[in-house]
């Protein structure tokens, strides 16, 4: 694993990407405040092929059923980009392009390509997946771990979500979706919410930050069962979706997905 770090910055926010550590962003500086928990498993990493679990490590693919590593036994995990390391296709002052080779455990080759684009009020990431032979079953999403209080004086208070899913996906013992909608319960929540119209959620540290997580996908991943940090995840579909949701990329057709950043400083809250 490389610790080679790329800063982009525009304005007074400043991201810093780390391809060699699956891609990921370590950090999202705004007005001189970190965003983003630190450390080599946080800040906000790329979930692809996969996201969340996928119950027992296996997927159907065409008239096969494959079988991933358990990285969460009983189940696998997150994709394989998180773990590998990503070539840097371009960097400017404020954008970055970013390749991933998909390779074992995963069966089918494909690349992953990731656009990491800022501005002074949001980041904006960008992927895609294509595929270098046959079509198979894939999933785009983002893990990022907000910081729940960003300190500074008074240390602030803790950071509030605020979104209105149309259904909750019912949970399971496993934390799997059971295939059941139900009405959205209060948290703490390590659970998938449904958001036809896109994914749209706020987080406010109060009177320091507003931000909002959006996507025209239509499913998140809410988690905030840690005391250092909550997770909202947009993705292309639920976990143990390449089951259940499957999202075909094709020869001629990957699969892309986006999630924009933006936030609003305490005057303007």
């Amino acid at each position: 694993m490389s610790d080679d770090k790329i800063t982009l910055a525009a304005g007074d926010a400043e991201v810093t990407l780390v391809p060699g550590n699956g891609g990921r962003v370590g950090g999202l500086l705004v007005d001189g405040r970190e965003l983003l928990r630190q450390g080599p498993k946080f800040g906000c990493f790329p979930m692809v092929p996969w996201c969340g679990r996928i119950r027992d490590g296996k997927f159907r693919d065409g008239g096969l059923v494959r079988q991933m590593p358990l990285n969460a036994a009983p189940n696998a995990i997150h994709g394989t980009a998180r773990d590998g390391a990503w070539s840097v296709a371009r960097v400017d002052d404020a954008e970055a392009v970013l390749t991933y080779d998909l390779v074992e455990p995963w069966p089918h080759p494909g690349r992953v390509t990731q656009v990491v684009a800022l501005t002074p009020d949001s980041l904006t990431l960008t992927m895609a997946v294509e595929t270098y032979g046959s079509s198979f079953p894939a999933q785009i999403g983002w893990h990022p771990w907000f910081n729940r209080n960003l300190g500074g004086p008074g240390e602030g208070e803790d950071v509030r979500l605020s979104f209105l899913p149309a259904w909750q996906e019912e949970r399971g013992d496993d934390h799997l979706p059971t295939g059941r909608r139900i009405e959205p319960r209060p948290g703490p929540w390590d659970d998938c919410f449904g958001m036809p119209d896109g994914v749209d959620v706020t987080l406010t540290w109060p009177g320091q930050l507003e931000l909002t997580v959006a996507s025209r996908e239509q499913w998140v991943v809410v988690y905030d069962e840690q005391e250092a940090a909550v997770c909202v995840e947009p993705q292309t579909g639920p976990p143990d979706g390449l089951n259940s949701q499957p999202r075909l990329v094709t020869p001629i057709e990957p699969l892309e997905a986006t999630t924009t950043w933006s936030w609003r400083r305490p005057e303007a809250v």
